[in-house]
C-alpha cells in the first residue's frame, strides 16, 4: 500500500470524499427517475448530516429530507477539551440546518414516533406521515441504564457520564474545578463496543493537564472493564512522561469488573476491591439510539446488524443504519467512521434507486486524541467489504508510536477537527 502524507490522507478522507463520489457517478450516469425518489434521513449528527449532503452531492435531483428535532447539535468530539478548559462550551454547538439546506436538503425540525417498513413511511410527532423509498437512520447511542447496579439516569444528575455533550459536560467541568486539593477523580470505562474507544483515555489525559496546573496533588483512577484499550502504548507513555504519578489505569484483570456503585458516597465497588472518589465520572455501557426500537432493528446486543455493502438493515429491507448505532465490526464507533459510512451508504442508496449494483466500499477511520493542548496521538484503519463473508475486513491499521512527533500530530489533530466540523455542518 503506497504511503501518503497525513495532510493528503485527511483530504482524501474528508475534504475530497464527496468529490470522489461525484466523479464516480459522473462516469456511471444516473437514472432519470431519481427525481421522483424520496430518501429520508433521521439524525442531524456526523452520520446523518453527511449522508444527506452526500446524497444531494451525488444526485442533486433526489428528494432528500432530514429529520432532526434539535436546531443545534452539540458535538461530542471536542467535549473533553471543554471539560479541561481548553475551549469554550459554545464551540461544541453547530447549526444543523444551514449547511444541508444550502445543498437542497429539506430539513424538518421534528421527531419520528413511528416507522412502518412495510408501508415505507414514517410518522412525526404531529401525526404527519411521510413516505420514503429509502430510509437512513443515524440515531447515535443511548445508555444501558440497568447495566451497572446503583447507577441510573437519576444518578447521572450528580454523578455525570458526560458521554453526550451538553449539561453533563458542564457538570463534570464544574465538579473538577470544585474538587478538594489532592482529591481523586475516578473514571469508569465500559467494555467494547461503545462510542469513541479512545475517548475515556483522552479525557483522563486532559483532566490530568487541568489538574497539573490547578490541583497538582490530585490523582486520576481509570477503572476499566477491559484488559487493553485503543492507543494504549502511546497513552501510557504520555501519562508516565507528562503526568508522572498522576494517572493510574486499573484493568478488569487486576481487580475484576465493577460490581456496583454507591453514588451517595461516590464509591465504586469492583469484584475484589473498592475505590472512593471525590469526582466520579461513570461512562455506562451503551446501545443503539431508541429510534431503532420503532422498527425492532436491533439485535440482543442492543446494536443494529447491517450488510456493510450498503449499510442496509438485515431485519428491514429499505432501511439503512449508519454511525454509532450499527454493527460495522471491525470499524470503531467514531465520528470519522460515521462520516465514512455515511458516504458509502449514500452511494449505495443512489445505486439501488438507479437499478445499479452498489460498488464495494473502502472505508476509513482516522481518530486523534489530545494528551495535552499541544500534543496528540492518532489511530488509523482502512476497511474493505468482503463479499464471501458479507462483512468488513481490515486492510491496514496503525497508531502513533510512543516516540512519535506528538507536537506535529497536535497540529494535524487541530486541522482534522476543523475540517471534520466544516464538512459536516457548513
Amino acid at each position: 500500500m503506497p504511503t501518503i502524507s497525513r495532510r493528503h490522507f485527511l483530504s482524501l478522507g474528508l475534504g475530497c470524499g464527496g468529490l470522489l463520489l461525484d466523479a464516480c457517478w459522473q462516469t456511471q450516469g444516473t437514472a432519470n427517475h431519481l427525481d421522483r425518489a424520496k430518501v429520508i434521513v433521521a439524525g442531524g449528527g456526523f452520520a446523518g448530516l453527511n449522508a444527506a449532503k452526500a446524497l444531494k452531492r451525488i444526485a442533486p435531483e433526489l428528494h432528500v429530507t432530514l429529520v432532526e428535532k434539535k436546531a443545534a447539535y452539540l458535538s461530542c468530539p471536542g467535549s473533553n477539551q471543554v471539560i479541561a478548559g481548553m475551549m469554550p462550551f459554545s464551540a461544541l454547538a453547530h447549526d444543523v440546518a444551514s449547511g444541508a439546506t444550502k445543498m437542497g436538503v429539506n430539513v424538518l425540525a421534528s421527531t419520528i414516533i413511528g416507522i412502518d417498513p412495510q408501508k415505507k413511511n414514517i410518522t412525526l410527532t404531529d401525526g404527519t406521515q411521510l413516505p420514503y423509498d429509502r430510509l437512513i437512520l443515524a440515531p447515535g447511542i443511548d445508555f444501558r441504564w440497568d447495566a451497572i447496579e446503583g447507577y441510573n439516569e437519576a444518578a447521572s444528575k450528580h454523578i455525570p457520564h458526560a458521554w453526550k455533550a451538553g449539561a453533563q459536560t458542564l457538570l463534570l467541568q464544574h465538579q473538577l474545578r470544585a474538587m478538594r486539593t489532592g482529591g481523586i477523580v475516578a473514571i469508569t470505562v465500559p467494555d467494547n463496543p461503545y462510542r469513541c474507544p479512545p475517548g475515556p483515555y483522552e479525557r483522563a489525559s486532559l483532566i490530568a493537564h487541568f489538574l497539573k496546573n490547578h490541583n497538582p496533588r490530585a490523582k486520576i483512577l481509570i477503572l476499566d472493564a477491559k484488559s487493553r484499550f485503543s492507543k494504549q502504548a502511546a497513552f501510557t507513555h504520555a501519562w508516565q512522561k507528562i503526568y508522572p504519578g498522576m494517572v493510574e489505569w486499573i484493568s478488569s484483570e487486576h481487580e475484576g469488573r465493577i460490581d456496583h456503585i454507591d453514588t451517595r458516597h461516590r464509591i465504586v465497588h469492583t469484584e475484589f476491591n473498592h475505590h472512593k472518589a471525590d469526582v466520579l465520572n461513570v461512562i455506562p455501557p451503551q446501545r443503539a439510539g431508541k429510534l431503532v426500537e420503532l422498527a425492532d432493528l436491533q439485535d440482543p446486543t442492543g446494536w443494529c446488524p447491517v450488510t456493510p455493502l450498503t449499510f442496509e438493515s438485515v431485519k428491514a429491507p429499505g432501511i439503512h443504519i449508519i454511525g454509532d448505532a450499527c454493527i460495522a465490526t471491525p470499524m470503531p464507533k467514531s465520528a470519522f467512521a460515521a462520516q465514512s459510512q455515511s458516504r458509502a451508504c449514500a452511494s449505495a442508496v443512489v445505486a439501488l434507486l438507479s437499478g445499479k449494483t452498489p460498488t464495494h466500499p473502502i472505508l476509513i477511520n482516522h481518530c486523534y486524541s489530545f494528551v495535552d493542548p499541544e500534543r496528540a496521538i492518532s489511530v488509523t484503519g482502512v476497511y474493505s467489504y468482503q463479499p464471501s463473508g458479507k462483512m468488513l475486513e481490515t486492510l491496514s491499521s496503525g497508531e502513533t508510536a510512543p516516540d512519535g512527533d506528538w507536537r506535529q500530530e497536535g497540529i494535524y489533530a487541530s486541522d482534522w477537527y476543523g475540517l471534520m466540523m466544516k464538512e459536516t455542518f457548513d
